[in-house]
């Protein structure tokens, strides 16, 4: 797993508590490397999602940097990837959460969309990516949560494409799927 070009980017997509993070992870640590970079999407907004982030920081270790970016992953790639061995961004979902809480508008996160796509072709190391699946469950009663699922379904299409490799995760055995 080590041999990874410096470009490859690898998406792990499933749904909620399917093993997405832990699998990433165990791929990036895999990387020959000593700075790794751990880009967090997450807003601590209340003490569950605090616990949360402590859990999956204590599961990463003291080997990993993090990198707090809610909403600028373009500018946090670029900032990083001069001195990075390994990335990791988790993750896209509360990403796109986060990018319609500051501006519900599809050309908002359109434009966000591109601004990844253009640093990923730059990046200069292996690169992993996790995302939830949330177009598989019921059809949401509110705009809101429509919006949501539609630009996340949108994420993960453009991501999906420009990836190397994606990995659906489903109760946590890894299925490769490009």
């Amino acid at each position: 797993m080590d041999n990874l070009q410096n470009n490859t980017v690898t998406l792990v997509l499933g749904g909620c508590r399917s093993g997405k993070s832990a699998h990433a992870l165990s791929l990036a640590e895999n990387i020959k490397g000593r700075q790794k970079i751990f880009v967090a999407t997450s807003v601590p907004r209340d003490q569950e999602m605090r616990a949360r982030i402590d859990r999956h920081q204590e599961d990463r270790g003291p080997d990993w940097q993090t990198e707090e970016c809610p909403l600028h992953l373009s500018e946090s790639i670029m900032r990083n990837r001069p001195q990075a061995d390994v990335m990791l961004i988790d993750c896209l979902t509360l990403w796109v959460s986060n990018l319609l809480e500051k501006k519900t508008e599809e050309a908002f996160v359109v434009e966000s969309v591109q601004g990844l796509l253009a640093s990923l072709d730059q990046q200069g190391c292996p690169l992993f990516m996790v995302s939830n699946e949330t177009g598989s469950g019921i059809v949401p009663e509110n705009r809101l949560a429509r919006l949501f699922r539609d630009v996340n379904g949108f994420v993960n299409q453009q991501m999906a494409a420009r990836a190397n490799r994606v990995i659906w995760m489903v109760a946590g055995i890894p299925v490769s799927i490009k």
